[in-house]
């Protein structure tokens, strides 16, 4: 017998339904758990200044009174207002392999939805583009990264059972790190810094950082991610709720801006050493050993680092910006030793960011989707 619940957002409930997908990769050799205190933090009302502007509702299934598959339902008021649509979003979504239960799930998001007059349910979506969004349909025997889901090969056949179809795809993919900076690279990035009067700019401190330019590295995100896919923008309370949680665990080696003349910020590359070892051996958890395995995360060797964002200013897209990060960042990645960087997910129509792939040896490695259905 299936049984669905809504959860009320409580600590302890928001905790059960994230442990759920960890305990339902147990032992799987390319998934990579979430932090479960950052997963709850971010599904909690109370925490989440994207509440400002969303809603939300948690469902659990029950097979025989064991827990058997999560999903919940998010509206961002936000981006439908934008896009006059009635969309609803689906996300941090995990099931057995069983059809009675996905279907149940996404009947109680989509009864759910229904009532507050959405129209259409598309996903996996969080609550914006910092969350982890896409459904993989290839690469399951890869790795996967902390800022990315990995999911069943099952998921996506259980989803058009149920009659979602594909809205958009995204690629990602893995990067050999050469042995010095590409002379193409080299030359574009002098070109680029003479005839525009940039520059780039390093920091050690992280505290300057947010001071100078904390603020500015997310506005410009909201600015050049703009009119992407379902994109998000930032507000205010969610750009300190992000300085405030991820700025302060950065390697600012790993970190490049680029500024012009009046030290405006006009480019940014984010990367960090991957955590996926890691948090496989955490667990996901802080305690009790969990945070161990995490700080060497951080501070250890490893032989792939995370290209975590790249953002560049409108004005300045497809002008070379980016060969004045990259040309910052290799040296920094050939001095911490690693060999491989993967990218983010990258729209597959979005052949500009792709491109600058080329002078590297590369290989895509993983494709996910995002699905949409009318209810």
């Amino acid at each position: 017998m299936i049984e669905t619940i809504q959860l009320d957002p409580t600590k302890a409930n928001l905790r059960k339904f994230t442990e759920f997908q960890v305990d339902l990769y147990a032992g799987n050799p390319y998934y990579v758990p979430p932090l479960v205190s950052d997963d709850v933090r971010t599904l909690s009302p109370k925490d989440n200044p994207a509440f400002d502007f969303c809603e939300a509702a948690y469902f659990m299934a029950f097979r025989d009174g064991r827990p058997a598959g999560r999903i919940a339902g998010i509206i961002n008021h936000q981006v439908n207002a934008d896009s006059k649509r009635h969309n609803a979003r689906f996300g941090f979504v995990d099931f057995i392999d069983d059809v009675e239960v996905s279907g149940a799930l996404f009947k109680a998001v989509e009864d759910w939805a229904r009532t507050r007059g959405m129209k259409r349910l598309i996903g996996p979506l969080g609550f914006t583009d910092l969350d982890h969004e896409g459904m993989l349909v290839e690469g399951f025997q890869e790795l996967s990264t902390m800022a990315t889901i990995y999911n069943y090969p099952y998921y996506p056949a259980h989803l058009e059972r149920l009659g979602f179809r594909k809205e958009s795809d995204w690629v990602e993919f893995v990067m050999d790190v050469p042995d010095s900076i590409p002379e193409k690279y080299s030359r574009i990035a002098d070109i680029v810094s003479r005839k525009y009067g940039l520059r780039t700019v390093k920091y050690s401190s992280r505290k300057r950082l947010k001071d100078e330019y904390g603020r500015a590295l997310f506005h410009l995100i909201n600015e050049a991610y703009e009119g992407l896919y379902e994109y998000s923008k930032l507000s205010e309370r969610q750009i300190d709720y992000y300085i405030s949680l991820y700025l302060n665990l950065l390697n600012l080696d790993l970190v490049s801006l680029v500024v012009d003349s009046a030290d405006r910020l006009v480019g940014v590359g984010i990367s960090m050493q991957s955590m996926s070892r890691a948090l496989q051996k955490s667990r996901g958890r802080m305690f009790p050993t969990g945070w161990f395995h995490l700080l060497r995360g951080l501070k250890g060797k490893n032989d792939r680092v995370d290209l975590l964002l790249v953002a560049v200013k409108p004005e300045y897209q497809n002008k070379g910006v980016n060969a004045l990060l990259f040309t910052d960042l290799i040296p920094q990645y050939i001095k911490h030793g690693y060999r491989w960087a993967e990218s983010n997910p990258e729209l597959e129509t979005n052949s500009k960011v792709q491109g600058q792939w080329e002078y590297f040896g590369n290989r895509q490695h993983r494709r996910r989707r995002s699905f949409s259905k009318d209810i």
